[in-house]
């Protein structure tokens, strides 16, 4: 019988990162794509995971060991007198004189056939392929928890921009206020009014840069960086286009298979199944060779050797029928976790078909918040105009600026949420590494 070598499981295993057992440096500069490689790499949830692969995998050459040679050794030195009397010779009487015995010995043994072991080293194959899937899944899942972190990260900053701008446009119409309120043009409650609008502004300002603070925190943590850490975003809002399929149909097909998740479930699925076959297994006979070589004496010049070799058929009968009973036993796990890969199959077809949704919100969003914030600068340019011929109030500029101010925030929070849309769509299809 041949085993089948998990060489996914392998090149997860080499691949697993220590940098968690070391200082993790920030870098100076981050980009989107950077940020969901360093938290595949060392999020601390993604560490773990990929450690606990390198225990499982440890598990499969334990199991090996059971079909492998077994090879031991041994030396002694026996000084010792014999009383002759218990032989009941009776020339051969009294107790000998003190003498030694050396003695080495070889032991040997080999599995030649057991059905049984082949398919239980099978088994724990197929759970540390589980395992290493298991990790790969986790990394994906810290990745796209630091996209959508970097995400927020950003968002915030291109709020505080906004922020700023508002508060140079809400100082300008105060400026104007004060001349025409001094020119005689405007009453005083229009001096009062932008006066309001501009310390709303600037308080509006400290609120988004303490948010823009607490998402830089939230993305360190998220990346495993040192928190006192504060690297340049480089990248900027946008609404790139997406190379993944976003048919349901189609979308759904392409994430059963390339999903960790579900295809962990499957290869559990199989180790479960291997179990219970080498349960079943334990009712055929095992064949084995053993061999023992020794030499011994009483001088180690004068040692003289023996060997025993032996290939043995073990065939089992009857054990009170407990193989019969774990048979069943397992056949009753091989259920639940069919049912758990259903579970899981379907878990990963709804968060598809939730991502394509939450995509095509977000890309209409996109559309008319970016048509929103052009209408409510149109607006507050006509207010402005009015203002500054005197016509109207600082109602209207207050009003128009705060729409404005409104649509900015509008334009901001949908085009983040198309980018987390586009990550989760990534992650719920399982190739979160093809994100561009």
């Amino acid at each position: 019988m041949t085993l089948r070598r998990p060489l996914p499981l392998l090149l997860a295993l080499v691949a697993a990162p220590l940098a968690a057992q070391a200082p993790a440096v920030a870098p100076d500069r981050l980009s989107l794509l950077e940020a969901i490689a360093l938290g595949r790499q060392q999020a601390v949830a993604a560490t773990l995971a990929n450690m606990n692969a390198r225990v499982v995998g440890t598990r499969v050459g334990q199991r090996r060991a059971d079909i492998l040679p077994q090879i031991s050794g041994a030396l002694g030195v026996a000084p010792q007198t014999r009383n002759l009397d218990e032989f009941g010779i009776p020339v051969a009487t009294g107790v000998t004189d003190p003498f030694t015995i050396y003695a080495a010995q070889l032991r040997a043994s080999q599995v030649i056939f057991d059905a049984s072991a082949f398919t239980r080293v099978k088994s724990i194959s197929d759970s540390a392929q589980a395992a290493g899937l298991d990790a790969r899944f986790a990394g994906e899942l810290a990745g796209a928890a630091a996209g959508l972190a970097y995400l927020r990260a950003q968002a915030a900053g291109e709020t505080v921009h906004a922020r700023e701008a508002d508060s140079a446009l809400a100082a300008n119409l105060l400026d104007q206020a004060r001349r025409l309120h001094e020119a005689g043009v405007t009453p005083v409650i229009d001096l009062t009014r932008n006066e309001v609008n501009s310390a709303a502004v600037q308080l509006q300002l400290l609120v988004a840069r303490n948010q823009r603070d607490r998402a830089q925190l939230d993305l360190m943590r998220a990346l495993n960086l040192p928190l006192s850490a504060s690297p340049l975003l480089v990248d900027s809002l946008g609404t790139p286009a997406v190379d993944v399929p976003t048919v349901p149909a189609e979308a759904v097909a392409y994430a059963l298979e390339h999903r960790t998740d579900v295809q962990a479930e499957r290869e559990r699925t199989n180790a479960v199944m291997q179990t219970r076959r080498a349960i079943g297994y334990e009712n055929l006979p095992s064949l084995g060779f053993s061999g023992t070589w020794q030499t011994s004496g009483p001088q180690t010049d004068e040692l003289s050797y023996s060997y025993q070799l032996q290939f043995g058929l073990q065939v089992p009968i009857l054990d009170g029928f407990r193989r019969q009973r774990r048979h069943a036993e397992q056949s009753l796990r091989l259920e639940a976790q069919h049912v758990r890969q259903r579970d899981v199959e379907q878990q990963a077809e709804q968060e598809t078909r939730q991502s394509l949704l939450d995509l095509a919100s977000a890309s209409d969003g996109v559309r008319i918040a970016t048509e929103r914030l052009r209408l409510a600068e149109l607006e507050f340019s006509q207010a402005d105009e009015r203002f500054r011929a005197g016509v109207a109030g600082s109602v209207e500029t207050t009003q128009a600026q705060q729409a404005v101010v409104n649509a900015r925030d509008a334009v901001i929070q949908s085009r983040a949420a198309y980018g987390i849309s586009r990550i989760t769509l990534y992650r719920s299809l399982g190739v979160l590494e093809r994100l561009q």
